[in-house]
């Protein structure tokens, strides 16, 4: 029997009493299973190559390692362990987390020092904390190299480098930056990497840099025969002009404690928002296209629940972590498997139920069959709530809030008012007005409560062309017909791209190839960060140095402030109207 086999307790991976205490006090029973197979070869000094779903403990189980090595004698400024993080808010989590496990390491009140780092927050506390010394620390690959670079972060006592949430990191375009950070590492450092999915680009980082790694693969937990799955997954088939009086029903019916929606857009994420809170609902917006200090406010909202919706896009959404959270609606079917398994690991953790929701128009039915076949999860294709439906619904929730009422309040105050009114007429008439005006007002019939949504039949699924799952599956956030066909000018890759209707401009890039910009890094950045869908993208040509695309001119100027707020391939662009158009 291995050690991760015997590990049915955390004392059994024979962690020091610090830390156990810790454990214990944060409320911890026994290890998850990527805890215990992974805290016992890390403990090793082993390289570790970890696949996982969002929420099975992978924090703690590199956390925990890392601080079981440290020790109060001879310790230095330096770091001895750096943890890469994809956003600012999966690195705080990580922070605050290790803090947790190690703050009375070294006794009461003396624990490990544990210093975030991230951009958008002043660095003159980064550059302070680093310089008073820190023992671990949390960083978004773009602020570590900055450190790096500056001379204030050093790498030479470094033992151990982990990559969390490794395919998300590198769908953000910064392979670049995590190879200098690993190249600049120690050569007999440790190297850990955590994954939820395993494409071929994450595969070719584990084969650079680690050294004969110990692989281990978790999934999420099934179900046993009769019961029902932690996350119920299932897709309503929807024309769109219907979805967003859809997306009202379904939240109507499925009642979610909190929900996150994912859109594609900024300009759909506003509207969306815009329409839920008229439904009554209390929604916030979250893009990129919003200051840091507003994006904390919003999260804030959403975790202290005066928020119950939040509706967002891919790259905002990255690295949350809402503990309340029960539903994650997909209000557009991902363009890939790997997207869909990190949005739908947003619920689900740690044991709890979790509901997962998608919007698809008939064209996109055939996206699902392959996110299903590649995820190997079972989606159920449901029929959208009828007005019927929606009514029995509002009735069943005025029922249960009525039930809760007579069996926690006291109702004393209000028997007079029954009395006055059984003099004149029956009881039963009597209690059926006061449901009446409970259901009235808790669940006033909205706007769109008069007419059915029309049925729509998903498209008939094509016959398969070989190696398509496949490359559905290495191709993560970019669909291979918006991409269009490769073509070359100046020597340099790019996109013959679709004629555009109407006036067109031409806008300058200031990045190319030496960068590694591909054509699907241009057009994922466009349609990700404003309102264009890849078909209104015309021809892209990228040379050495910078790139051009050709965009609808009523367009010109949303799509250069999108591209100026966001990172392509991890780096900021200087984009402008190119001077020749």
């Amino acid at each position: 029997m291995t050690t991760a086999e015997a590990a049915g307790t955390f004392a059994d991976l024979e962690l020091r009493p610090e830390l156990l205490s810790a454990l214990t006090a944060l409320g911890y029973e026994e290890p998850t299973p990527i805890q215990r197979e992974a805290v016992p070869p890390l403990l090793e000094g082993r390289d570790l190559l970890g696949q996982a779903a969002t929420g099975t403990g992978k924090t703690a189980a590199f956390a925990l390692p890392l601080l079981q090595g440290l020790q109060r004698r001879g310790r230095g400024s330096a770091p001895v362990s750096l943890v890469l993080a994809p956003t600012r808010e999966l690195a705080m989590q990580v922070s605050e987390a290790t803090h947790r496990y190690g703050k009375d390491l070294f006794g009461a009140g003396d624990g490990a020092r544990v210093l975030p780092v991230y951009g958008g927050q002043p660095i003159g506390r980064q550059l302070r904390e680093l310089e008073r010394g820190v023992d671990v620390v949390v960083g978004t690959p773009g602020r570590v190299v900055d450190h790096i670079n500056r001379g204030t972060l050093r790498l030479d006592a470094l033992r151990t480098v982990v990559l969390d949430e490794a395919d998300e990191m590198l769908d953000m375009g910064f392979a670049e930056d995590i190879d200098a950070i690993l190249d600049a590492a120690p050569a007999d450092r440790q190297t850990v990497l955590f994954s939820a999915t395993m494409p071929s680009r994450v595969e070719r980082v584990a084969r650079r840099h680690l050294r004969d790694p110990v692989r281990i693969e978790i999934r999420r937990e099934q179900p046993a025969a009769g019961q029902a799955p932690k996350v119920r997954q299932s897709a309503y088939v929807v024309a769109r002009p219907h979805k967003p009086t859809a997306l009202g029903r379904v939240l109507d019916v499925e009642a979610p404690e909190a929900a996150l929606v994912f859109c594609r857009t900024r300009e759909e994420v506003d509207q969306l928002t815009e329409t839920l809170n008229g439904r009554g609902y209390r929604a916030e917006a979250l893009h990129g296209g919003m200051s840091q200090e507003q994006r904390d406010k919003v999260m804030g909202r959403l975790r202290n629940q005066t928020a119950d919706l939040l509706v967002a896009t891919d790259v905002a959404a990255r690295g949350l972590d809402v503990e309340h959270l029960t539903h994650v609606v997909n209000y557009n079917v991902p363009s890939a498997p790997e997207a869909y398994v990190h949005r739908i690991g947003r619920v689900g953790r740690a044991g709890r139920e979790g509901v997962a929701i998608t919007l698809a128009e008939p064209r996109e039915h055939r996206m699902l069959k392959t996110i299903e076949r590649v995820t190997g999860s079972r989606i159920t294709m449901e029929k959208v709530p009828t007005v019927a439906d929606l009514r029995a619904r509002r009735l069943e929730l005025t029922r249960a809030a009525l039930r809760e009422s007579l069996l926690e309040d006291s109702l004393d105050g209000f028997r007079a008012v029954v009395e006055a009114l059984t003099d004149e007429f029956d009881v039963m008439d009597v209690a059926a007005a006061g449901v009446k005006l409970a259901h009235e007002a808790s669940s006033g019939a909205g706007p769109d409560d008069d007419s059915d949504i029309p049925e729509v039949a998903a498209r008939p699924e094509r016959p398969d062309r070989p190696g398509a799952d496949r490359a559905a599956h290495e191709r993560p956030g970019h669909d291979r017909a918006r991409t269009g066909p490769p073509s070359r000018s100046d020597g340099g890759p790019g996109r013959k791209g679709r004629v555009l209707d109407g006036p067109t401009t031409r806008l300058y890039v200031g990045l190319g190839r030496a960068a590694g910009v591909r054509p699907q890094d241009l057009v994922g950045a466009i349609t990700g960060e404003s309102s264009l869908s890849g078909r209104q993208i015309g021809g892209i040509e990228i040379t050495e140095r910078f790139s051009l695309v050709e965009v609808p001119e009523p367009a010109a100027q949303e799509v250069i402030d999108a591209l100026r707020g966001t990172l392509i391939k991890g780096r900021k662009a200087s984009v402008r109207r190119d001077a020749k158009s």
